[in-house]
């Protein structure tokens, strides 16, 4: 369970940027190729903001689907999972979107 470490994470970063103020909620980007649970995320932020300046924040997480680009066929298309094959059959893909994870914003008083 790798959404653990990756809300620690977060969750350090927040509260070292809100310097002893309150952090009433928390934004993040994650994208659909991350294999981030977003429930499991969420359920790992209650736990990891207990003591902190983040305690009782809300997590709201932007989702991000994943995006590639055929170098054989020129397509832009939906990528759903982690195979990375485009529908003309070509593995030649890049990848466009859906591999972020990023904190966008907090609110903090």
């Amino acid at each position: 369970m790798h959404e653990l470490a990756i809300t620690q994470s977060v969750v350090d970063a927040v509260c070292e940027t809100a310097a002893g103020r309150t952090v009433h909620s928390v934004r993040v980007q994650v994208g659909a190729l991350t294999a981030v649970v977003a429930d499991s995320m969420q359920f790992c932020f209650e736990l990891v903001t207990e003591g902190t300046v983040a305690h009782g924040a809300r997590l709201d997480i932007d989702h991000t689907p994943g995006g590639a680009h055929c170098r054989e066929c020129g397509e832009n298309f939906v990528l759903t999972d982690l195979v990375l094959l485009c529908p003309c059959g070509s593995a030649d893909v890049e990848v466009t979107s859906g591999r972020e994870l990023r904190i966008l914003s907090m609110e903090v008083s």
